[in-house]
């Protein structure tokens, strides 16, 4: 027997799920199973057109299949940075799923613009509502860990770290499109793993003798988790880049020490981590021909990385930077959204930048525009771009081969 639920008498706005409920009180036989074979078939979320009639947008239904053994008592749909927007605020009632009446489907229902890409999960809760409401950190770190990708959704899944379950993925029709996430080339190149002074570094090496290099930052992301090295290998197979060796530089545990405008760091990756890769495998490159790339904290690093050292980085690839930094209460009185004040008072580099922000990062949107404004004003080389997603590497990971493409064109 269908347990009751508190959000039953909330208006089923997906057709299909109205056709269902319909189907399932006139008693129809079978109608659920034949909704279960659907789904199957044609995968999830659901995605209808708008109720309004707007080709801007889509109506996205996230789906969840009871387990009568293991009834839930509320389920989550976690859907990256929209979710997090609410956690903020202090409520995810938005996110909590519904289910049908005499049925095994959970389901909620988004209203969102066509071209929107996000990972996505679902929070199983078997607790009471009050623990599922929670939105303190412990709380918020306790329900991604258990976590859990969608299983109707057959597109390739994004891997985590730290022992977290994958994520699924949602593209919807008008999401920009991401031809290198996925691909194998026929020939491959190949990835190494190395030290230097202590700290973990992946090198990615091209089928042909490299004539660029690209440094990416948070590389236990980028090398064994996304196995980026394939992306790279397609880039290449394509001639959308030229052969470009890569090499993935752990945090180590430093994350908040080194990007942050860590100008120990910067001339670290210069001085120590370039002439390491040419002394120890011949991979080297002119500055115009070396990339330095990184996202969120690793996004504020890699533009001040061309800022700082443009002997060495010729390139900056920035994915979601954290320009806000530092905070209003900084020791060192530097002051909220410092890089861009320095990009605006100092002399020009002979750099080159390409910037990519979510649309749906409240946190991070104005500030990147801030910095465009002002890198253009000054006369930089720069490509802007805004998607409609989040601080969510769903995203980056394809961002990260236009970027590439960009900034080294074949």
């Amino acid at each position: 027997m269908t347990p009751p639920n508190p959000k039953e008498a909330t208006p089923v706005r997906s057709p299909l799920l109205r056709t269902l409920l319909h189907a399932v009180r006139a008693r129809v036989p079978g109608a659920e199973r034949a909704f279960w074979n659907r789904v199957e078939t044609t995968g999830t979320p659901l995605v209808e057109p708008d109720p309004s009639g707007d080709p801007a947008h889509r109506l996205v239904t996230f789906l969840w299949r009871d387990d009568p053994a293991r009834p839930a008592a509320d389920i989550l749909a976690l859907l990256h940075t929209v979710t997090d927007k609410d956690r903020h605020a202090g409520d995810l009632t938005p996110h909590l799923m519904e289910r049908l009446p005499g049925t095994d489907v959970w389901a909620l229902s988004h209203r969102l613009r066509a071209d929107h890409r996000a990972s996505y999960q679902f929070y199983v809760a078997r607790g009471t509502r009050q623990d599922t409401l929670r939105t303190d950190r412990e709380a918020w770190l306790r329900v991604l860990a258990e976590a859990v990708p969608d299983p109707f959704n057959g597109d390739p899944r994004l891997p985590a770290r730290d022992g977290r379950n994958p994520a699924s993925v949602m593209s919807l029709p008008k999401a920009p499109p991401q031809p290198y996430v996925g691909r194998r080339a026929v020939v491959a190149g190949k990835s190494l793993a190395a030290e230097v002074d202590g700290r973990n570094i992946t090198l990615h090496l091209p089928p042909e003798r490299p004539r660029a290099l690209a440094v990416l930052l948070d590389g236990e992301m980028w090398g064994p988790v996304l196995g980026i090295g394939a992306t790279l290998d397609a880039l290449h197979a394509d001639g959308a880049v030229p052969p470009t060796a890569a090499l993935l530089v752990d945090t180590m545990g430093r994350r908040m020490e080194d990007l942050s405008c860590s100008g120990a760091f910067v001339d670290w990756l210069a001085d120590v981590l370039l002439p390491w890769a040419a002394d120890a495998y011949d991979l080297s490159a002119p500055a115009e021909r070396t990339v330095i790339a990184g996202q969120s904290a690793g996004g504020l690093t890699a533009a001040y990385a061309a800022h700082r050292r443009p002997d060495r980085f010729g390139a900056a690839l920035s994915q979601s930077g954290s320009f806000w930094w530092p905070d209003e209460d900084a020791p060192d009185g530097r002051g909220p959204e410092w890089l861009t004040r320095e990009y605006a008072r100092t002399p020009h580099r002979p750099i080159r930048l390409h910037l990519e922000v979510g649309t749906q990062e409240w946190m991070l949107l104005p500030q990147n525009r801030r910095l465009r404004n002002v890198l253009r004003a000054r006369g930089y080389e720069v490509t802007y771009e805004e998607f409609n997603g989040g601080h969510d590497y769903a995203c980056w990971r394809g961002g990260l081969a236009t970027g590439l493409t960009t900034l080294l064109p074949g």
